[in-house]
């Protein structure tokens, strides 16, 4: 994190969670970095990185109270965006990005930091 601020950059999450469960998830994990609220993915939704959750998939999260999309994201919709990290510079241009639809696969820090060092240069 100290590495990507000394670069000039921030780290900002978004999720379509509701402002007030993005404030406990931060204070719970003690995040050091900013999770934005992202009501009904709009945002996502203009990335093109929403998808519906299979009635399967949001049957099961409902019957063992898993998680309940409908009170954290206070919509009925069932949609998620996929996790995406983008790096954007400072004129809104995506200078990289990484998708993967297998969520538990992430950008790597090193990789991600490298392209934030590009940006100052």
């Amino acid at each position: 994190m100290t590495q990507i601020h000394d670069a000039g950059a921030e780290l900002v999450a978004v999720s379509p969670v509701t402002p007030d469960n993005s404030l406990d998830m931060v204070q719970k994990n003690a995040l050091e970095f900013k999770v934005l609220s992202d009501a009904g993915n709009k945002v996502a939704r203009e990335y093109g990185i929403v998808y519906k959750v299979p009635d399967r998939i949001s049957m099961f999260y409902q019957k063992d109270g898993m998680i309940d999309l409908t009170k954290y994201n206070n919509d009925d919709s069932m949609e998620l965006p996929l996790a995406v990290t983008y790096v954007i510079d400072s004129g809104g241009i995506i200078r990289y990005a990484f998708l993967d639809t297998d969520y538990r696969k992430r950008a790597e820090t090193a990789e991600v930091l490298i392209e934030v060092q590009k940006l100052g240069r």
